[in-house]
């Protein structure tokens, strides 16, 4: 009979938190095959808040941090699914600028308020070529992809689902999941892989923001989270990356770690949400290793 499957939990909620896993012996790690980045997930950006100067004060700690690259976890904006295409295409611009300010490449995830005129109050009409998410790609990414940095590989999803009478819930549809297959074929066994999902896969936020017997919501978790997992695990999946909750969290599953990020934002650019204040989460590869800590960039709300 097979060894039950073990669930480790640890839920992180200090300022600067740490988590390593066991490192390989120092001789037998290339410098080429070391590397750091960083995950910046809900910035929710806005002219108001301070949010641009608060975003803009973490970009210079990630610089002088100097990862390899940025990897966005969605919610780039503070809204765009009620809002006029007027003001949605200004969010995203003023985004698009403040980044500029990053010394080194970023990769971006959609998130559920980087969707374009979802809601009926946004006035929008669905047959606007740009409705749902194809502002986003337009402007910023496709909205699943794949790359390579090093000896790893990187996927990021779209979990982000319409309803019929036009809402948002957590779902990663059949087109790609049968793309996530093919991908992790191609890239084989042996490589590591990260994923970056906005809404998560794998969480317990709800039992510690509610109450011990409080389940997750179909718009604070992916639905179909269990087709997506049972796909990871056939490879060498390391790491997923996840927002959305403004809660840091890591839980280990079967080899998995489902990290959590925190929020940039924090309480959405109004302080520390839940002992969480604004931050990222640095993470430093070595080998087929890799240790993480959420970093404070000192930011504090406008009074």
């Amino acid at each position: 009979m097979k060894a039950l499957k073990t669930l480790l939990i640890s839920i992180l909620t200090i300022l600067f938190i740490s988590h390593s896993q066991a490192k390989q012996p120092t001789d037998t790690i290339q410098e080429s095959d070391t590397f750091s980045f960083v995950f910046v997930t809900d910035i929710h950006l806005t002219e108001e808040y301070n949010a641009v100067e608060g975003f803009s004060q973490a970009i210079d700690t990630i610089n002088k941090l100097t990862p390899d690259f940025v990897l966005t976890g969605g919610d780039n904006i503070m809204d765009a699914l009620a809002q006029t295409y007027e003001k949605s295409d200004s969010a995203f611009h003023l985004f698009s600028s403040t980044i500029e300010k990053l010394t080194m490449p970023l990769y971006s995830t959609i998130g559920n308020h980087d969707v374009f005129g979802l809601y009926k109050k946004s006035g929008v009409d669905p047959n606007h070529p740009e409705y749902g998410k194809n502002f986003y790609e337009k402007r910023i990414a496709k909205r699943y992809y794949s790359f390579d940095h090093k000896n790893w590989h990187f996927v990021v999803l779209d979990g982000i689902g319409f309803t019929d009478d036009r809402h948002y819930y957590g779902h990663v549809d059949f087109e790609q999941l049968k793309w996530l297959k093919n991908d992790l074929e191609r890239n084989g066994k042996e490589k590591p892989v990260v994923v970056s999902i906005h809404i998560p896969l794998l969480s317990i936020g709800s039992q510690i923001m509610e109450s011990p017997t409080q389940g997750m919501l179909e718009n604070t978790i992916v639905t179909n989270a269990h087709d997506v997992i049972k796909i990871l695990e056939q490879y060498n999946t390391k790491l997923v990356l996840q927002g959305h909750l403004h809660f840091l969290e890591d839980i280990e599953y079967n080899g998995i770690h489902y990290i959590t990020g925190g929020a940039i934002s924090a309480q959405w650019w109004n302080g520390p949400r839940y002992g969480m204040e604004e931050g990222f989460v640095k993470i430093d590869v070595s080998g087929d290793q890799f240790s993480w800590k959420y970093v404070d960039f000192g930011w504090e709300e406008a009074k």
